[in-house]
C-alpha cells in the first residue's frame, strides 16, 4: 500500500474502494502480528488524504485506522486470553511473551495497579509501550469489557497521533510520494527508537561488566 500511495496521489473513487479497506485490514493484521508498521501505513494515508484537499478524507483515514486498531487489539485480547485461562497456555500468549522485555512488563504492571486501564492511553502513544500493557492486563486477568473501556481512547489518540505525522510530512512536500517518504520515515524512526536504544544499552552494559 506505501509504495502505491508513493507513486502519487489516487483518484478519490479508487481511494475510497482500495485505498480504505487496504489500511484497515493492514492496521487490524498489524495489531494482531506486531511487525506491520502499523503508524507508517496511517501516515502515508493521512499524507494522500491531506493532498486531496478534503476534510472527509482526513476523517476517513482516522475512522478507519481507530476502528482498525481498536477491533485488532480486541482479538488479540481475546485470543491471549484464551492462552491464561488454558493450563497449557497459547501460542499467542507466548507471542506476547516475546515482544514484551521483562523491565518493560514490570513498569506496566506497576502502572496497571497504579492507574488502572488508563494506561491502555499511554502505551498506545509509547513506542513499544502496547504489548506489555496488553500483557500485563492479561495476566491480571482484566476482562474484555473493561480493556475495551481503556483501549478505546487509546486507539483514537494514536490514529490521531500518526495521522498528524502525516499531515505534517504532507505540508513539507508538494508531492505526495515526498510526503509519503518523510511520513515514514518519521513513523519508522519513533517505532524503532526504543527497540535501538535497549541495544545500545545492552552492549554498554556488557561491556562495562568485562
Amino acid at each position: 500500500m506505501i509504495g502505491g500511495l508513493a507513486g502519487g496521489l489516487p483518484a478519490e473513487p479508487a481511494q475510497q474502494a482500495v485505498g480504505y479497506p487496504s489500511l484497515f485490514l493492514l492496521v487490524v493484521l498489524g495489531s494482531l502480528i506486531p511487525v506491520v508498521p502499523t503508524g507508517a501505513v496511517v501516515s502515508s494515508a493521512a499524507v494522500v488524504a491531506f493532498h486531496q484537499g478534503s476534510p472527509w478524507a482526513l476523517l476517513s483515514v482516522f475512522g478507519v485506522s481507530a476502528l482498525a486498531a481498536f477491533l485488532g487489539d480486541l482479538g488479540l485480547y481475546w485470543l491471549g486470553g484464551r492462552g491464561v485461562r488454558s493450563r497449557n497456555g497459547s501460542r499467542w500468549l507466548d507471542r506476547l511473551r516475546d515482544h514484551a522485555a521483562p523491565e518493560r512488563l514490570a513498569q506496566a504492571q506497576a502502572g496497571l495497579r497504579a492507574h488502572g486501564v488508563l494506561v491502555l492511553v499511554l502505551s498506545r502513544l509509547v513506542p513499544a509501550g502496547r504489548i506489555p500493557v496488553m500483557l500485563a492486563c492479561l495476566l491480571a486477568r482484566v476482562p474484555l469489557r473493561r480493556f475495551a473501556h481503556g483501549d478505546l481512547p487509546a486507539c483514537l489518540a494514536w490514529a490521531l497521533t500518526y495521522q498528524l505525522i502525516g499531515v505534517l510530512g504532507g505540508s513539507l512536500f508538494p508531492k505526495p510520494w515526498q510526503g509519503v517518504a518523510t511520513a515514514v520515515g518519521l513513523a519508522l524512526l519513533i517505532s524503532g527508537a526504543p527497540a535501538v536504544w535497549r541495544r545500545v544499552r545492552g552492549g554498554r552494559w556488557v561491556r562495562g561488566c568485562r
